[in-house]
């Protein structure tokens, strides 16, 4: 595989992610959480949204398209990076793919959250440092801690990285980030002691996928005993052990950690290819089992994402599928605006705030609610056929 035929490769992998993506956004509403942050919001993500819609519209393609280009960039970035482990072509283009089609990497890149943020903001400091270009990846840094609080997990990971390294310019740097960030954002350590360490290792399986969290724990703990250690390993590792420690005691929030641990997707194939290759083909079946089944669970995974509504047919209660609270609205809004209802009253607050992004105020025309009234419409949304959503419209004289 040449060079340009490598680039062409990620260029059409890159290219197809993306029709996917738009895709899916095109079968989702605005959850709650999300308008709440558009609405409401002061933090970096709040201004990034209400800049993108105010250019684009406000619709859910201008919501979600900076998730969707910071994910694409960070792709591109981590690809970059993987050439500093992977020295075959063919290992960086299964390393891009691997990352692509991760439950948590898809899940983040279609919803208004922290986490695309993160991951390119880590890995564009990666990849500066690693060009050398210091006083750019300190820059980074520098303009990360008024991103997020998350990145206060970046800076204890690099005081070790850099202790190890012996690199006292990035050692003071970061002690004077994480001090700050620890004044700036703080640490939730509240709440009375219990022990979410299972519920902790059960969120990190969505994220990866059980099989690719299992081979990423023994990634990181293969090269802890055996092998040189690097800046990813420092990263993810430190972020794994943190979020697990502290689960112990309390209940986390697993956007603070997980992106610090989904960039280790090089060492993992890197380890994985390694043993695979110093193994005789008749010593390989196990390794192929393996590969096999990882593969398969990520395309089910990523297909599962991406077409999810017909498994509303199998669930018995609609609130159990795990897109419901990012479904139905855009719908529901489609119906009112298509009956001239554009002002309603409701007894739900976060019903009328997610309504309020497609264009439906509040006012006193019309009232809604989820609770059978006399004298009221009654409007279904439906998927294949299924009632998912049960909605009560009356004009407010009727009540």
């Amino acid at each position: 595989m040449t060079c340009k035929n490598e680039t062409f490769l990620i260029s059409i992998i890159l290219f197809i992610d993306l029709l996917f993506l738009l895709y899916g956004i095109s079968t989702l509403s605005i959850s709650y959480n999300e308008a709440n942050i558009f609405f409401n919001g002061k933090n970096f993500i709040h201004y990034i949204v209400k800049y993108s819609t105010s250019i684009f519209g406000q619709n859910n393609y201008a919501l979600k398209l900076p998730f969707v280009i910071f994910h694409l960039l960070s792709t591109v970035l981590l690809y970059k990076i993987s050439k500093k482990y992977l020295k075959r072509k063919a290992d960086r283009v299964l390393s891009v793919i691997i990352y692509i089609l991760l439950p948590g990497i898809n899940s983040a890149a279609l919803i208004v959250n922290d986490s695309e943020f993160v991951i390119f903001f880590t890995l564009l400091f990666i990849y500066l440092y690693q060009q050398k270009k210091r006083f750019l990846s300190f820059s980074v840094l520098i303009f990360s801690l008024f991103v997020d609080n998350s990145f206060s997990v970046l800076y204890l990971s690099l005081i070790f990285y850099s202790i190890y390294k012996k690199d006292n310019n990035l050692l003071y740097l970061c002690i004077a980030l994480f001090g700050l960030s620890m004044y700036l954002w703080g640490f939730d350590v509240e709440g009375k002691p219990k022990n979410y360490l299972l519920e902790t290792l059960a969120v990190y399986m969505a994220i990866f996928s059980p099989l690719v969290f299992l081979y990423f724990v023994y990634t990181e703990y293969r090269i802890f005993v055996k092998e040189e250690k690097n800046i990813l390993w420092f990263i993810s590792f430190v972020s794994l052990i943190f979020s697990l420690f502290l689960s112990i005691r309390q209940k986390i929030i697993i956007e603070d950690f997980a992106p610090f641990a989904v960039i280790a997707i090089p060492l993992m194939v890197k380890t994985f290819l390694s043993s695979y290759r110093i193994r005789i083909p008749e010593l390989r079946y196990w390794h192929k089992l393996f590969f096999f089944l990882t593969m398969f669970f990520l395309v089910f995974n990523f297909i599962a994402i991406y077409f999810n509504k017909p498994l509303y047919l199998f669930i018995k209660k609609p609130s159990d599928h795990f897109t419901y609270r990012y479904d139905f609205v855009k719908e529901l809004a489609n119906y009112l605006k298509n009956n001239n209802i554009t002002k309603i009253n409701s007894d739900n607050n976060k019903l009328l705030l997610r309504l309020k992004f497609y264009g439906i105020k509040k006012g006193n025309d019309y009232f809604i609610t989820t609770h059978k009234i006399k004298n009221a419409k009654n409007v279904t949304i439906s998927y294949y056929h299924k009632p998912v959503f049960k909605i009560y419209v009356s004009k407010i004289h009727n009540l």
